[in-house]
């Protein structure tokens, strides 16, 4: 593994802040699938992102692809731009905080 590898994996560490057992079952809720923008199945692209992620959490890092890690550097971006958009005021219940935890990341942790 090369030294842009290890520092996507540190990266994606650092924004992914649930665990795959967290993050799936955040998955089941009706607020999960409430948000982002639908493709034609009606899955939204972060929620089918969020299970992407799940998969990668579950995969051992020697075991990862390039497209894993082209998918974890998506991720680390999406998680990145939308930290920046931050709403003021209480998030807990908010359609901002809904979309970063279909990708991984919970802002109130």
């Amino acid at each position: 593994m090369g030294e842009r590898e290890d520092t996507t994996a540190a990266e994606f560490r650092e924004a992914v802040n649930l665990t795959a057992g967290e993050l799936e079952r955040w998955l089941d809720t009706e607020e999960s699938r409430s948000v982002g923008q639908k493709d034609d199945g009606g899955e939204s692209t972060g929620h089918a992102s969020g299970r992407r992620i799940v998969e990668l959490l579950r995969t051992k890092e020697k075991d990862l692809t390039e497209e894993d890690y082209a998918h974890m550097r998506k991720v680390v971006g999406y998680v990145h731009r939308h930290l920046a958009q931050r709403p003021s005021g209480d998030v807990t219940d908010t359609r901002w905080r809904y979309s970063l935890l279909n990708w991984g990341h919970d802002p109130l942790r």
